[in-house]
């Protein structure tokens, strides 16, 4: 599991954002102009208005830890050797390099004076009613907090718990006890990009003034200019890096950083030397040469050759994304699902090529319902009007803005019949979401009622969900029980038959096979209060379900919804949730999730999660 860990971390060596600095060449206004933004809100409006063990945290005094784990197939692989970054901790600084800090610190106070610097004191980028409060992670100490970042799997199985974390990340919050202001912003971004949150990851990056950077900053920052696609953004950084570190990835940086600038004969000089000291070769070589190439106006053709790569990394996403160079979609197999989002939200891409991995980046929790429309919407702008029809752009289109309910229908169900595996049938689910929240409740509809809810839960309209509560009511209980599910854990208020009799029939129908689902099931209705004590006793105990038992994680959880701790209890749900899909999901450490989210003030969110497992289970 450590080595695992160790080999996420180097997932993150070289990224991204060019800290605070306003030097943005040409290549990058396009990424700019979007990260200036506050961040998209992917919940609907008025929303929330007035099996495999995660592994354990870091055992420190008064501070309970976290349930273990078992190893996760398909876990994201290194994405940059041979141009990889040294963690800090192993990194062998020169021995000069205390005066070159020195000198670098003396350079930085004549080009930013202190009194020009923002405050470490508390950074991030939204605040409540979106964001989390300031004492969001109260009294937890840092080291307990950042351990557990630093080591979580991400991505988590659930869509719900990674939009509440990457709000808590993204929250105006003070650095914890125990942990540097600066260390604090690298892990918080860390983790975003971890989870394919590569915008917000670079929105935290540069509320940080470059002249405040440490090693793991610089390092953070290096992987959030690639994950976004933006080489230009390591410019800012080459003059600092370079001072301590003697990675291979600064003399390719400076070479491409001169040819931005316009510096063409720098920009050869540095190349060459870069050439010269076989610092990096091949494709690592040749992209970097196109970004030059792109940046004096060069004429030369590089043509980018894949048959001889075996896997993606950083270095190859980043500079094939923003030079449109085209990926191979086996090289994606060798990384985890996070790259797809930021494949999804590279702007140098033709919408159609970002289709597929948009739909990806919305199942994670990346693109909301609205992004993902919009998407398609510039998909249909540059579609043939002679062939749009028969085009997922052109089905869209007609699941909204139909003539009729059967038309729009027959739309959504061709949308969601060719989706291909899991993630990317519930994209299509959050695609259609607000289509399916325009369909009137109809028992001639009842066939369809449990894909149009789960469709409308996976955007946030649970409202305009429970209109479909009598519909469901009226069927067969075992033709509605999926449907039923997800009502009874994701309306407001309770709204279908949540009796003993009901609750327990829908475990029974469900058998050996959907024992997960039942025991899930279970612990929403539990954790949200919506069944007496003495059911949840009986129902938990014909499901084999241990509501009542407590481990480290368990207590951990519930000290931090007693302190109300909001984004210290987000946190503790995602390190409970490292697992590809709901089947790994432990069951009496979800209950624990959903009674601590609602005593924090999240029970919208909550319903939204067991809505959320209903439906992909």
């Amino acid at each position: 599991m450590r080595r695992r860990n160790r080999a996420l971390a180097a997932l993150l060596l070289c990224g991204a954002a060019g800290g605070a600095v306003a030097f943005w060449p040409a290549l990058a206004q396009k990424q700019l102009a979007q990260s200036q933004k506050a961040p998209e809100s992917l919940l609907p409006p008025g929303f929330g208005e007035p099996a495999q063990q995660p592994p354990p945290p870091p055992q420190q005094p008064s501070e309970p830890g976290a349930p273990a784990a078992q190893p996760r197939p398909g876990a994201p692989a290194e994405l940059l050797p041979p141009l990889a970054l040294t963690p800090p901790e192993e990194a062998n600084a020169p021995p000069d390099a205390a005066t070159a800090a020195q000198d670098e610190q003396k350079a930085a106070n004549l080009e930013m004076p202190p009194s020009a610097r923002r405050s470490l004191a508390a950074v991030g980028v939204i605040e409540p009613p979106y964001g989390f409060a300031a004492d969001a992670f109260g009294r937890a100490r840092g080291p307990f907090l950042t351990t557990l970042m630093r080591r979580l799997d991400a991505p988590v199985a659930s869509r719900w718990e990674s939009i509440l974390l990457r709000r808590a990340l993204l929250s105006r919050v003070p650095a914890p006890r125990g942990v540097a202001p600066v260390d604090w912003v690298a892990e918080r971004a860390w983790l975003l990009l971890r989870m394919g949150e590569a915008d917000a990851a670079r929105m935290l990056v540069q509320g940080v003034d470059v002249a405040d950077f440490d090693p793991r900053m610089y390092q953070v920052a290096t992987q959030t200019a690639l994950a976004t696609a933006d080489p230009a953004g390591l410019c800012p950084l080459v003059p600092g890096a370079s001072a301590f570190s003697k990675e291979p990835v600064w003399p390719l940086a400076a070479a491409m950083c001169a040819a931005l600038s316009g510096e063409a004969g720098m920009s050869g000089m540095l190349m060459d030397r870069a050439r010269g000291q076989r610092v990096a070769r091949g494709v690592d070589l040749l992209l970097a040469e196109k970004v030059a190439g792109a940046g004096i106006g060069g004429r030369r053709a590089i043509n980018i050759e894949w048959s001889d790569v075996d896997r993606l990394t950083a270095w190859r996403f980043g500079l094939s994304a923003a030079l449109a160079v085209k990926i191979p979609d086996a090289l994606f197999n060798s990384v985890g699902p996070q790259v797809q989002a930021w494949r999804a939200r590279a702007p140098e891409y033709a919408p159609l090529d970002r289709a597929a991995s948009a739909r990806v980046a919305a199942a994670l929790g990346v693109f909301s319902n609205a992004a993902l429309v919009d998407l398609y919407g510039q998909i249909a702008d540059a579609t043939d009007p002679a062939e749009i029809t028969d085009s997922d752009a052109g089905r869209l289109r007609t699941a909204y803005v139909g003539e009729d309910d059967a038309t729009r229908m027959t739309a959504m169900r061709a949308l969601w019949d060719k989706a291909e595996g899991e993630r990317d049938r519930y994209g299509a689910a959050i695609l259609t979401a607000r289509a399916a929240a325009r369909i009137t409740p109809d028992p001639g509809l009842s066939g369809d009622a449990a894909s149009l809810i789960g469709s409308m839960m996976s955007a946030g309209l649970d409202m305009q969900a429970a209109r479909w509560a009598r519909i469901v009511e009226g069927m067969n209980a075992g033709k509605a029980d999926k449907a039923w599910a997800m009502l009874a854990v994701g309306t407001p208020e309770p709204s279908v038959d949540l009796s003993f009799g009901r609750i327990d029939g829908f475990r029974s129908r469900s058998g050996d096979e959907g024992l997960q689902k039942s025991r899930l099931l279970i612990a929403a209705l539990a954790g949200l209060g919506r069944v007496p004590a003495r059911d949840q006793a009986r129902l938990a105990s014909a499901a084999g379900l241990p509501l009542d038992a407590q481990d480290r994680w368990t207590r951990a959880i519930d000290r931090a919804a007693r302190e109300g701790e909001a984004g210290t209890v987000a946190l503790l749900c995602a390190v409970a949730m490292q697992t590809p899909g709901w089947g790994g999901v432990p069951a009496q450490h979800f209950y624990h999730m959903i009674a601590a989210l609602r005593a924090v003030g999240y029970e919208p969110e909550a319903r939204m999660m067991a809505a959320e497992a209903m439906t992909r289970l």
